[in-house]
């Protein structure tokens, strides 16, 4: 084995975790900073302008998902073929799946394109918001295809246990777009369309970095074209998980929609304000998936090699590690929500007043994110795809759509706000329930090795 998977194999697992998950950690960090600044510096231009982009989040979260679907669907793969030793068979899986994928992103951003305003307003578009939604995503989608690339070519290459180059080319864009938005935005005076610019370009930036690395012949993998095999074999194992992915990303779309539609006539102070929580709360949970991202290699490789011990250690740190983070996270959500969310407005009170209780309410309940990411994850490592769909779908789509759809209803606004910590809560008691027999079966497969 080469260092990168000598580290999933066979270093302890703390260090594993921490050259893993610590740099995919920072780079999914880094990636929900985008959002953020965006947020942060579109903010100024006023409320409607601040709707328009939490309009197209969902849209764009979306797309990102069809990456997600053939690069976290062959990276599960690929480690327990690594773990097997069948480096061949993973190569031809790596190359299957990011070829795969552009060509899926680039059908699909066509067609959003083509239907741009009748999505937009599906999305939750009002009148003052639709011209700058617009605006925005015209050059917003068509970028997407670079963050297809890059969300595909991260998965791939964390699975051979390279973290630090997704890192780093994650850091490289986040840099860029902290600069470039308020150069394009005010000093050259381009407003919403200058927030979508500099994304675009720090986007590619990004992908400059994954080329070298291709190119460099630093991978275990090859990325040619004549290395894809568009076999049965190759698509059902990446679908087994990469479907549970995107069906989880697409509900997370559906659940800022419903969200939207919902609050929408409250008015545009109501929108951007739930827009800012979701961003607040989507950074600190691309927190722990990046972590969890650096897990899910290590127990893959695991499981392929059938070493139980380190398994279930890999569980019970990761579960420990996460849980400190979103508990600290969650008690800065509920002590200072006011304050976090008065720096995504010009003074709009009723912007903060409904941002800050959605928040506070969303911090308690994120406090149990780690626990539920944790087994969510491991089931889609272990190539368990029923189990790790049903864990996906449970905490924005089977528990919390019914709830935005009936808690309105009932609590007015109060319903739109609590909708989401009350599905987290009984999505924690699903994973628990489904946890123990996970673990009564690694028990069974480990004493029948030694029998």
């Amino acid at each position: 084995m080469n260092k990168k998977t000598e580290l999933l194999g066979n270093a302890p697992i703390p260090k594993a975790l921490l050259a893993m998950g610590i740099p995919t950690m920072i780079g999914m960090l880094i990636n929900a900073l985008y959002n953020l600044v965006d947020a942060y510096f579109v903010g100024g231009l006023g409320e409607s302008q601040m709707g328009a982009i939490s309009v197209v989040f969902p849209l764009g979260q979306l797309i990102v998902g069809l990456g997600l679907l053939f690069g976290n669907g062959s990276g599960s793969y690929i480690s327990r073929l690594l773990g097997r030793g069948d480096k061949e068979t993973a190569n031809k899986a790596a190359s299957t799946a990011l070829y795969s994928g552009l060509a899926v992103g680039a059908v699909f951003i066509l067609f959003s394109v083509i239907f741009l305003k009748p999505i937009l307003s599906l999305l939750g578009a009002s009148e003052s918001i639709l011209p700058f939604a617009l605006r925005y995503s015209r050059i917003y989608v068509i970028s997407c295809i670079l963050n297809v690339f890059n969300v595909s070519v991260s998965s791939i290459i964390t699975s051979e246990g390279a973290a630090k180059i997704s890192m780093l080319a994650l850091l490289l864009g986040a840099v860029l777009n902290c600069v470039l938005n308020p150069l394009f935005i005010y000093v050259f005076d381009l407003g919403i369309s200058g927030a979508a610019i500099a994304t675009a370009i720090s986007q590619a930036a990004s992908a400059v970095v994954y080329l070298f690395y291709i190119f460099g012949k630093k991978s275990n993998f090859t990325f040619k074209l004549n290395d894809c095999k568009f076999s049965i074999e190759i698509f059902s194992e990446i679908f087994k998980i990469g479907i549970p992915v995107f069906v989880f990303q697409m509900l997370t779309s559906v659940s800022i929609t419903l969200t939207n539609n919902a609050i929408n006539p409250y008015g545009d102070p109501a929108i951007a304000g739930m827009g800012a929580v979701t961003r607040l709360v989507s950074m600190g949970s691309l927190s722990v998936f990046g972590f969890i991202k650096g897990f899910q290699p290590i127990a893959g490789f695991s499981f392929g090699a059938k070493k139980f011990d380190r398994l279930r250690n890999s569980i019970k740190i990761s579960v420990l590690w996460s849980t400190i983070f979103c508990v600290i996270v969650g008690t800065l959500f509920i002590i200072f929500p006011s304050q976090i969310i008065s720096k995504f407005t010009k003074d709009d009170l009723q912007m903060i007043e409904i941002g800050a209780k959605a928040l506070r309410a969303n911090g308690i309940s994120f406090m149990l994110f780690g626990f539920h990411t944790v087994y969510s994850s491991l089931f889609l490592a272990l190539g368990k795809g029923r189990e790790g769909f049903i864990l996906g779908a449970c905490r924005q789509g089977i528990c919390f759509i019914p709830l935005i759809l009936i808690l309105p209803i009932i609590m007015k606004i109060d319903g739109i706000l609590y909708a989401q910590p009350i599905a987290d809560i009984l999505a924690v008691i699903v994973t628990a329930f489904m946890a123990v027999p996970l673990h009564k079966r690694l028990i069974e497969m480990e004493k029948s090795m030694t029998s």
